[in-house]
């Protein structure tokens, strides 16, 4: 039988690592896009030159490492250069995903990824998730992981989809407003009620 494809998605300081972190703890293979395209831009020799091409060989590090902190930089006030490094990654991990899922044979399988329904990702997926949380609790957690000031958080948060829209679409939600604890709590109940509407 095969696998059915769950999308897990979450916006920045919601929390959606650690809810694929429980997930896999209960014995089930998540996809983590974002891990996986960090991994693959430094990788695939295809995708190095079409990144260099689009934003000159300072893309990559002396060291010849993905230059990440100097790409977002350059990227994120310019959505015509966003779109066309994303036109050059997506695709990329896309194949990997598609390689990746081939060999899956859980009943439940998931794709944790930040944009799922801003790629409208959630057609493929049997279900989708999302995981939220209130803006200030979102805003202090990636304040507090990535160092980060107020302002430099929020504007990320300004341009991501807004946490009402998300909800509209996703299937489960995840609230996570609260300590560990609660979040492994709702992942699992999440989980229970995933197997029984299947």
């Amino acid at each position: 039988m095969e696998s059915k494809l769950i999308g897990l998605t979450g916006g920045i300081g919601s929390g959606k690592s650690t809810v694929a972190g429980f997930i896999e703890e209960a014995g089930y293979p998540v996809y983590n896009s974002d891990e996986r395209a960090r991994d693959i831009v430094n990788a695939d020799p295809a995708l190095r030159s079409e990144i260099i091409r689009i934003l000159g060989e300072e893309a990559y590090t002396p060291e010849g490492y993905y230059n990440r902190k100097l790409v977002s930089e350059k990227v994120f006030n310019n959505d015509e250069l966003l779109a066309e490094i994303n036109g050059a990654i997506h695709p990329a991990v896309a194949k990997d995903f598609a390689e990746w899922q081939s060999k899956q044979t859980a009943d439940f399988i998931f794709k944790e990824t930040a944009l799922l329904f801003e790629l409208k990702l959630d057609r493929n997926c049997y279900k989708s998730i999302l995981v939220t949380a209130e803006d200030n609790i979102r805003i202090k957690r990636a304040m507090d992981r990535d160092g980060k000031t107020y302002r430099q958080i929020d504007t990320v948060v300004q341009k991501q989809m807004p946490e009402k829209e998300k909800i509209k679409f996703a299937d489960y939600v995840i609230y996570n407003n609260s300590d560990l604890e609660s979040l492994r709590t709702a992942t699992l109940r999440m989980l229970d009620d995933l197997r029984n509407d299947n």
